[in-house]
């Protein structure tokens, strides 16, 4: 939803029907599911809990809903059908926000809160609860007296997280605006009980991201301590390259049991990254890179390079192949870089801006190669093709600088002044 997208109140949501893609029902919205801060900061809205046709609760992320209208919410189609859970760090908006007894700031008025409204952020994909709806007056949810006012989230009391609370709750709120590798270093450095407690409460994509940035020990440590069906989720939500990474650490019986409960095609990516040594530029790979058909326009690419889910080495270029679009692809036949996308007209077709001059890398190229590559020819990002020509996935200068460093480079002194550093 664009910037300036309507302001919606919840109490408008609670039954609507929820729609994939092609139109088909998934479910009705059952509740919405938000993250205090600390602070007067307006919540969070994580997602929606949505009562499928087998009348079981799931949780539907707010990066997957693509649509919030008057009578409708539409998804990617994409949804986990693993039996909602509520975590610590999570409030339920409609069971637990509404009918609340919270105060007015300014006059310090205790008042009842009727409704909240959720709104888009501008240019994100972020939704937060940033106006609350309150009547003047005493008396039980079902008496309706009393003069009735919409006030920004600031302007009550009575939600908020404590500044100093010593739960996981406090603490994750506390981390939210932090990089996952700032964060990771934060939880490295946490005993281990208070370590598994803030995992825990990190939703998935998050929680993803900072296993990411993590030593191995940490991330077998966290990964072990939850629930198979949710590391999978969290497994999912992984880059392939460091979900292969991390799985390879794992005990073999363990491995299995978890690429069993992932979605098969999440599962077959990281099966195939985990069939390369290592320290070559299959084992570096991920298997997600921006691939287009060579009748795709410029303006469709720019499309693509502005998701951002992207890391800036994956979105520096695209990858121009043959059909199917998806790794394994047809014939590669070139990379176009951003700057060159930035200088030609929106309808111009990718497939004629091609570089195809700079060879590609095969999946059995040894590290010191790979590294002799980015350096010689300037890159963040580079293909890699097989025998047949198809291109397998594209190896990040990010990738490469995680193998050269050392295995306690998180503990150096440079890392810890960067930190402070902000």
């Amino acid at each position: 939803m664009a910037a300036g997208a309507p302001r919606i109140f919840v109490s408008h949501l609670a039954g609507v029907a929820v729609f994939d893609p092609v139109g088909d029902q998934v479910g009705r919205v059952s509740d919405l599911v938000a993250m205090l801060r600390v602070g007067r900061r307006p919540p969070r809205l994580l997602g929606m809990v949505v009562e499928v046709l087998s009348r079981r609760r799931v949780f539907v992320p707010m990066t997957r809903i693509t649509g919030v209208e008057s009578g409708q919410v539409i998804t990617t189609g994409v949804v986990n059908m693993r039996r909602f859970e509520q975590r610590p760090t999570e409030r339920l908006v409609l069971g637990e926000l509404l009918d609340r007894r919270v105060t007015l700031v300014e006059t310090g008025e205790e008042v009842t809160v009727l409704d909240v409204a959720i709104q888009q952020l501008p240019a994100r994909r972020d939704w937060e609860i940033d106006r609350v709806f309150v009547r003047r007056g005493k008396g039980g949810a079902l008496r309706r007296k009393g003069e009735t006012l919409t006030v920004e989230w600031s302007a009550v009391t009575g939600f908020s997280l404590e500044e100093h609370g010593q739960g996981a709750e406090s603490l994750v709120a506390t981390f939210e605006k932090l990089r996952p590798a700032d964060l990771a270093n934060a939880l490295h450095h946490l005993s281990p009980k208070r370590r598994v407690e803030v995992a825990a409460a990190l939703d998935d994509d998050r929680l993803a991201d900072v296993l990411e940035e993590l030593p191995e020990d940490d991330q077998v440590e966290i990964l072990g301590k939850l629930k198979e069906e949710r590391a999978a989720d969290v497994l999912e939500a992984m880059d392939p390259d460091d979900a292969a990474d991390l799985l390879n650490e794992l005990p073999e019986e363990e491995k299995e049991r978890l690429l069993t409960l992932m979605r098969p095609d999440e599962a077959a990516d990281v099966r195939r990254l985990m069939s390369y040594e290592e320290r070559t530029a299959g084992g570096l790979m991920t298997t997600e890179p921006i691939v287009l058909r060579p009748d795709a326009t410029v303006a469709d690419a720019l499309a693509r390079v502005r998701q951002q889910d992207l890391s800036p080495a994956l979105a520096a270029q695209v990858y121009v192949c043959r059909p199917p679009d998806e790794t394994p692809t047809g014939k590669y036949l070139g990379t176009v870089h951003f700057q060159r996308l930035l200088r030609d007209p929106p309808f111009t077709l990718v497939g004629s801006l091609v570089d195809s001059d700079l060879p590609p890398l095969g999946p059995d190229t040894a590290l010191p190669a790979v590294t002799s590559y980015f350096a010689a020819y300037n890159l963040v990002a580079a293909p890699v093709v097989d025998e047949s020509g198809s291109l397998l996935g594209a190896v990040t200068v990010d990738d490469v600088l995680d193998h050269l460093l050392p295995e306690d480079w998180r503990e150096t002194e440079f890392h810890e002044e960067g930190v402070r550093g902000g």
